[in-house]
Formats: C-alpha cells, sequence, structure tokens
C-alpha cells in the first residue's frame, strides 16, 4: 500500500511538471527557468532537482508516459499477430486509454500543446528525435522476443519498427503544424497513414 509519504511526493512531482509544462507553453521554453518552477509551486530549486534531472526531463516526460504505455501494448499484443500488425493495433488501440494515462497527470489538451512547443523547439525536438531512436531499439528487442528472431542477426525487427517511427513521425509533423491540433485529429491522421504503408511500398504510385 502507498504511503503518505510516497502520496505527497507524488503530488509534489505532479505539481512540478504542471507548472513546468504551464510555464513552457505559456511564456516558452527557453524563457522559464528552474527557479520560475520551483517559485510557482513554493518549493526550492533542490526539490525540483529531486524530481527531475534538468528542464529537458520535465519538458519530456509525458512523452516519456506515453512511450512506457504503448511497449506495454505491443508486449501483450496477441502472438498469432503478424509484426507491423500489432505495432498498427497497439498505437491504435492505446489511444482509447492514452486520455486517463495524461489526465491522470495533466489535463490532455495542456499535452498537446507541449507536442507543439517540442516541434518548435529546436533543443526539445533534438532530444525527441534522440529518444526516438532508443525508443525504437526497445521496440525491436520487443518484437524479436515475441517473434523468436535474434535482433542481432535478422535485420527484419529494426526494419518493421524503422517504417513504424517514420510514420509516427510523419503524423507527428503533420498533426503539429495543421489547423486542428486535437487528440481525435492525431489519431485519425495516425490511422490514415498507417493504413497507406502497404500500398505504398508494394503498389506503384502512377495515376494513368
Amino acid at each position: 500500500m502507498e504511503t503518505l509519504r510516497e502520496r505527497k511526493k507524488q503530488r509534489t512531482r505532479e505539481a512540478l511538471l504542471r507548472t513546468a509544462l504551464e510555464l513552457f507553453t505559456t511564456q516558452g521554453y527557453e524563457h522559464t527557468t528552474v527557479d520560475d518552477i520551483a517559485a510557482a509551486v513554493d518549493v526550492s530549486q533542490r526539490t525540483f532537482f529531486r524530481y527531475f534531472a534538468g528542464k529537458e526531463e520535465a519538458a519530456l516526460a509525458l512523452q516519456d508516459m506515453t512511450v512506457a504505455h504503448f511497449l506495454e501494448a505491443v508486449r501483450e499484443r496477441p502472438p498469432h499477430e503478424a509484426p507491423m500488425e500489432a505495432l498498427r493495433q497497439a498505437v491504435l488501440e492505446g489511444w482509447d486509454t492514452l486520455n486517463e494515462v495524461i489526465q491522470s497527470v495533466v489535463p490532455v489538451e495542456l499535452y498537446l500543446r507541449m507536442y507543439q512547443v517540442i516541434e518548435s523547439t529546436p533543443v526539445l525536438l533534438a532530444a525527441h528525435l534522440r529518444r526516438s531512436v532508443e525508443i525504437e531499439e526497445a521496440i525491436a528487442r520487443i518484437l524479436a522476443e515475441r517473434e523468436g528472431v535474434d535482433l542481432d542477426t535478422d535485420p527484419r525487427p529494426r526494419l518493421a519498427v524503422a517504417v513504424f517511427g517514420g510514420v509516427m513521425r510523419l503524423t507527428e509533423r503533420q498533426w503539429s503544424s495543421g489547423e486542428d491540433v486535437s487528440l481525435d485529429a492525431m489519431r485519425a491522421l495516425t490511422v490514415s497513414h498507417l493504413e497507406q504503408v502497404g500500398p505504398a511500398l508494394s503498389e506503384s504510385w502512377r495515376t494513368r
């Protein structure tokens, strides 16, 4: 059972995270300091660093949560599904519970606005892309394990993840620059792009 002390620590972390994201999305990542965040929550800078290594970690914390949610979803997919289908179903069915994961910490609207800040802030975008490489490797390992293949000698897990990762990156870019930046719009765009993967890779694109 969670102790009172643990609950208090969790509340402090969530308050720092929520405040950090609110400041990042209203006054900009570069113009927000750790002192600003700590002061807004009425804690010391030292307290902030007990929970986050720095601004970057706080800015990407929700992305880390959604990634963990997705990785667990991939692990739980039925073994009879082909790898790409397992990835597709994991991300699409994950939308149904993503709201709950995010809402437990911050409003979904704030999460979506932070996505746009990441896309428009070079230092955060670089960190996001760097982490994406690590995430793709983790997904490839999960696929290799579920399919019973050796990741070091069989290129298929990494190839599948490279295609899937490219689709998700394209979705992020188009969604963040579009007029409709709702969660439903991101889901619809994800569905559309995933459905086009097969035809894009195996069919002619020329119109007669």
